[in-house]
């Protein structure tokens, strides 16, 4: 079972696997430090010093304990990290798009197909036309 497992693991296709997974996440915590840390801070300050994360449609306010504790969560809908995940979403997806075109690009251009010659009914009507004759 070992030796099984270690067959399994080593197969190109789950290395290549492990490898894209391991950087698609460093890919993607880059990418949300970008949109968080530098993408909308500036965008924050052009609309008047909004931070997003803050912004949030409280339900229902934190309930305190007497000791300063809170007894109770607040409950928010919290559409500001929201929408730094929608940005983060949309900048990946646009990353994503502009490596597979190059890719495609890349690509060498598909052979055209041979012009098709005449069908089996076309040369069956051929012959009919000639037996005719």
């Amino acid at each position: 079972m070992i030796q099984e497992f270690k067959d399994f693991i080593m197969k190109g296709n789950v290395l290549d696997l492990a490898v894209a997974v391991i950087i698609a996440g460093a890919f993607g915590a880059i990418i949300t430090s970008f949109t968080a840390d530098v993408l909308m801070p500036p965008i924050g300050l052009a609309m008047g010093g909004v931070d997003f994360n803050d912004l949030a449609i409280q339900l229902q306010p934190a309930v305190m304990a007497a000791d300063g504790t809170v007894a109770t969560e607040e409950v928010a809908i919290r559409y500001g990290k929201w929408i730094n995940t929608i940005i983060d979403f949309l900048i990946i997806a646009f990353v994503l798009f502009m490596i597979i075109r190059s890719y495609n690009k890349s690509q060498p251009a598909p052979e055209p197909e041979p012009a098709p010659g005449p069908s089996a009914e076309d040369l069956l009507t051929e012959i009919r036309d000639a037996l005719r004759k």
